[in-house]
């Protein structure tokens, strides 16, 4: 496949994307680096290989929901800059 003029128009267009001339060549230039990538990697013998979906036969390994110690209220609002016996301050965000 070449990369061309057109190419790099609508792929632009597309991103909604602006290149100068020069930015158009460096584009059109990386594309072309890009493609010539993958059609190399096309030229591989891949009959008889699983495709790879997971990186370990294992599927969905999540942890145990376990209960942990926590930190009681007044350690919370220790360090806060503001608060009352129970919440922290924070100043007031919405205007009426």
């Amino acid at each position: 496949m070449e990369v061309n003029d057109v190419l790099v128009e609508k792929l632009a267009n597309l991103a909604r994307l602006k290149f100068d001339a020069s930015g158009k060549e460096e584009i059109k230039n990386d594309l072309q680096k890009m493609i010539q990538f993958v059609e190399k990697l096309n030229e591989l013998d891949t009959t008889g290989v699983e495709p790879l979906l997971h990186m370990s036969n294992q599927v969905n390994i999540l942890r145990a929901d376990e209960v942990s110690g926590s930190i009681s209220r007044e350690q919370g609002l220790q360090n806060a800059p503001v608060h009352d016996e129970q919440f922290f301050k924070v100043p007031k965000v919405i205007k009426k």
